[in-house]
């Protein structure tokens, strides 16, 4: 069996193993705070190589397209649940506490137990906090894999469907018909949109907005 894994050294100096098949057809956790001997490929971050381990083993096991539907499901969630944003986001909770948490609100929403128990991993090395990112990174890799140009769409609230349609509009009529658009939920942004393809940057955001009028102000003083 091809052995599906991610890997990064965070900042405490421990090392994040994901490694999803091996021994059995569930997902393993190993930590450890020494650095092992072996070469690492640089591309990519922490997150896409958590993105690479839950791919390649839906791929292995021929989940790809249901493991893909939950992904999105569960960004979802995440995006329409103020509450579970700031469960995400709250760094007074140790990684056992994230875990159980996690796997309570997959629990109760019916995930699968493949995604479950990533997400457990996730959750154990301390990564909760980057699970939409993470999540985001295996759909930017699928629509990669199949060809898509990849829009990363920042909004203050979830995207609505007629927003959605209106902006795949846009994007076609600017030479982007195949689009594959990651959605993401920044309440900061306060409203307005901010897209990205490749290094192109597109921003409406009210946020934004106040950034440039403050530097212009900087600007004329």
């Amino acid at each position: 069996m091809r052995w599906a894994h991610a890997l990064h050294y965070g900042r405490d100096g421990h090392q994040d193993v994901c490694v999803i098949g091996v021994g059995t057809p569930d997902v393993t956790v190993v930590e450890t705070a020494e650095a092992p001997q072996v070469s690492m490929d640089a591309s990519g971050g922490m997150a896409q190589r958590y993105a690479l381990a839950l791919y390649e083993y839906a791929e292995e096991k021929s989940v790809l397209p249901e493991v893909l539907d939950q992904v999105r499901a569960l960004r979802k969630l995440i995006a329409e649940s103020a509450a579970l944003r700031e469960f995400l986001a709250d760094q007074s909770l140790d990684s056992r506490q994230a875990g159980q948490g996690l796997e309570a609100v997959l629990k109760a929403q019916g995930f699968s137990e493949t995604l479950k128990r990533f997400v457990g991993v996730v959750s154990r090395n301390r990564r909760a906090s980057r699970i939409d990112e993470i999540l985001g990174a295996v759909l930017a890799l699928d629509a990669k894999r199949r060809g898509e140009t990849i829009a990363e769409v920042r909004s203050a609230q979830p995207l609505t469907a007629g927003q959605r349609s209106a902006l795949q509009t846009r994007l076609a009529e600017a030479g982007y018909a195949r689009v594959s658009m990651i959605e993401r939920v920044q309440p900061e942004l306060i409203g307005g949109l901010v897209v990205q393809i490749g290094a192109k940057l597109f921003d409406t955001s009210i946020r934004g907005r106040l950034t440039r009028i403050q530097n212009a102000m900087k600007g004329a003083a």
